[in-house]
């Protein structure tokens, strides 16, 4: 297979929650990559296309949904060369169609669909054998364009940076170190991805023990707000909730003065793998983290679920997790984190 040319013109149409919207960064990047004299387009759903803001390798970044792809693009002259369209959206290869000259996408249930496509991309091998970062990449390659840098991507505006470090400056309290962000929920239609409250009661009761000056921050968004205040009142001073506080960007802005954050699989987890924060990430055995621990990524713990594939379900409690495998995670990267002094954020390439 030839590959792209340098000048090639690219669009990359992922309608997607937080994380497989990050997920695309390493293709973005490798697009760029490859074509440094082309033009690379992004459309994303319009409420997580902020988490691609300022990537410096994309030209245009817009949104898109299934529904609006309907009555878009009927007049185009053809502006792209290539469209990778990410999911099963058939109004959005329609549309990919009408706006590049090659549209890949991944083999779809309709064979009409797969008609319009340039390039019908199978997996390789069995699904569960790849990362999230390795699939989301298979339809570059099929474009010739490959990479070896999986690692995710997020960019902060200095403005963000300095808006967050007023806040924290503004309420908690100036000694407290280390700074801990837990993130308690994932989305409700997953919650069965979610760690006990009472689980995060006893490890932030651990960390509080052995650093008398933590704080504790809950992150998370409104659905997630009456556990976070719960949170506050089990251990009442050394707790504060920042749940539905903030929009996205806010958000990392505030995690990336963490000194540690804890998360289960969710979005933030995928955002804060993009940081340069010392991370715990807590994984169901049903999205075990091979699939979707951040790759390339120092100052990484991983928490895997103790139970098989053969003797997992959805219905597996995520209980089966214990505090003291968490806290041995935890304990190791503070002292990492405390170790040296804290230095100014820096992005992630």
């Amino acid at each position: 297979m030839s590959a792209i040319k340098p000048d090639a013109r690219a669009l990359v149409i992922n309608v997607a929650r937080i994380g497989d919207t990050l997920l695309t960064t390493p293709v973005l990047r490798a697009i760029k990559t490859a074509c440094p004299g082309g033009r690379l387009g992004c459309l994303a759903h319009p409420k997580r296309a902020a988490v691609l803001e300022g990537l410096e390798w994309v030209d245009s970044l817009g949104t898109i949904t299934p529904k609006r792809a309907h009555w878009r693009g009927w007049l185009s002259k053809k502006e792209w060369d290539y469209a990778l369209v990410y999911g099963h959206d058939a109004s959005l290869i329609h549309y990919a169609n009408r706006v590049a000259q090659h549209v890949i996408a991944f083999r779809q249930d309709d064979e009409q669909l797969n008609r319009l496509l340039w390039r019908a991309v199978t997996f390789t091998k069995p699904r569960e054998e790849l990362h999230a970062v390795e699939e989301h990449l298979l339809l570059a390659s099929a474009a010739g364009i490959e990479t070896a840098n999986y690692r995710l991507a997020y960019r902060h505006a200095d403005d963000e940076l300095k808006n967050a470090r007023i806040w924290i400056s503004q309420n908690i309290p100036a000694a407290a170190r280390p700074l801990v962000g837990f993130q308690i929920a994932s989305f409700p239609t997953k919650a069965y991805r979610d760690w006990p409250m009472q689980n995060f009661v006893d490890l932030g009761a651990r960390i509080l023990d052995h650093y008398p000056d933590a704080h504790i921050l809950v992150l998370g968004g409104k659905e997630s707000r009456d556990k976070a205040e719960w949170l506050e009142t089990q251990l009442p001073g050394r707790v504060t909730s920042v749940a539905g506080r903030f929009n996205l960007r806010m958000t990392a802005a505030v995690m990336q003065h963490l000194d540690l954050y804890v998360g289960v699989d969710t979005g933030p987890t995928h955002l804060v793998g993009a940081l340069d924060i010392p991370m715990v990430a807590l994984y169901h055995c049903y999205h075990p983290s091979r699939r979707l621990a951040p790759l390339s990524r120092p100052l990484l713990g991983v928490v895997d679920h103790p139970r098989t594939d053969a003797t997992c379900s959805r219905e597996t409690p995520m209980a089966e997790i214990t505090v003291a495998a968490v806290w041995s995670k935890v304990e190791d990267l503070l002292q990492q984190s405390l170790a040296v002094s804290k230095h100014e954020p820096t992005h992630v390439s």
